[in-house]
């Protein structure tokens, strides 16, 4: 389900499909995208401790009358991310062709695995977010998603790869470089494009769920992601007081990587600030995405 409820931009000349080409811009994130040319050779990578505490009441709560499709951290980060990139619009931008643009809209991508086997296949899904995106629509986006792709039904991009997949491998190879080509400008088909994860705001991968450590994952050189988050196991840490004592709470690990070209320390700095605050506050979680929060740097 697309939600876009934004103003339409009226494209002008260099605009692409996705997102409008950032003019206004300083010399040096001019030049970076020139001289520094590949996503992957241009990583930053941060982890932080989230403190649940406050997290695992407030799911309390929602679980009261959530019978059929339980609430649960994933879902909050889910919409923390999206909250954190609508209030933090360069988080939203994306490189391309020597470019910076920022995107219309933002979109949360993750991987369904239909079951917890080892043959089992997976599937991709994608939230398309607005101003109005809460938890209690994420919630339901993410229960419709599960259910429809543990169900058996497919997902745009899946049926694209599975297409190549049964083709001569020499066919393959030749118009996977077209689609390549296509990437580059902007001009890979909707259809083929329309759940894979690289052509989001960010992508999450719920390393929890499989009992591992969160950690660095790559960005990639296809699509346009920018930002990739990597979500550990939900478990009790210390935290430290300043008198040297401490308190052991349940807690979880984010591993962050982002594209360092399109913003600076200090940007990427309040971002992850917020993205903690939001997730040590769940109940602003309930306000539209669009809703300002202030607190300290």
């Amino acid at each position: 389900m697309q939600k876009n409820t934004q103003k339409k931009r009226k494209r002008r000349l260099g605009d692409r499909r996705d997102g409008y080409l950032i003019r206004d811009i300083d010399s040096m994130h001019f030049v970076m995208p020139l001289i520094y040319p590949n996503r992957c050779d241009n990583e930053a990578f941060v982890s932080e401790k989230i403190d649940l505490t406050n997290a695992v009441k407030y799911l309390e709560n929602k679980n009261i009358d959530a019978k059929d499709y339980k609430y649960n951290v994933f879902q909050l980060i889910v919409t923390a991310m999206i909250k954190v990139i609508t209030l933090r619009p360069k988080m939203n931008r994306f490189i391309a062709n020597g470019n910076i643009y920022q995107r219309n809209e933002v979109t949360a991508a993750f991987v369904i695995k239909k079951q917890y086997q080892d043959e089992s296949k997976e599937g991709l899904a994608i939230i398309h977010a607005d101003e109005n995106t809460t938890i209690d629509s994420v919630h339901n986006d993410i229960k419709r998603m599960v259910t429809s792709c543990r169900g058996g039904n497919g997902d745009a991009s899946s049926d694209a790869m599975d297409i190549f997949n049964k083709m001569p491998r020499f066919l393959a190879k030749f118009l996977i470089r077209i689609a390549r080509w296509l990437d580059k400008h902007g001009k890979m088909p909707h259809a083929l494009i329309a759940t894979d994860p690289y052509y989001a705001s960010v992508v999450l991968t719920n390393l929890g769920s499989i009992k591992l450590h969160s950690g660095y994952h790559h960005l990639t050189n296809w699509g346009t992601n920018s930002v990739f988050t990597a979500i550990g196991e939900i478990k009790k840490r210390p935290f430290f007081n300043d008198d040297g004592t401490y308190e052991m709470k349940e807690s979880i690990d984010l591993g962050l990587t982002v594209d360092e070209r399109i913003a600076d320390g200090y940007y990427y700095s309040k971002t992850i600030k917020l993205l903690k605050y939001v997730l040590e506050n769940p109940e602003l979680l309930e306000l539209p995405a669009s809703k300002k929060i202030e607190i300290k740097m």
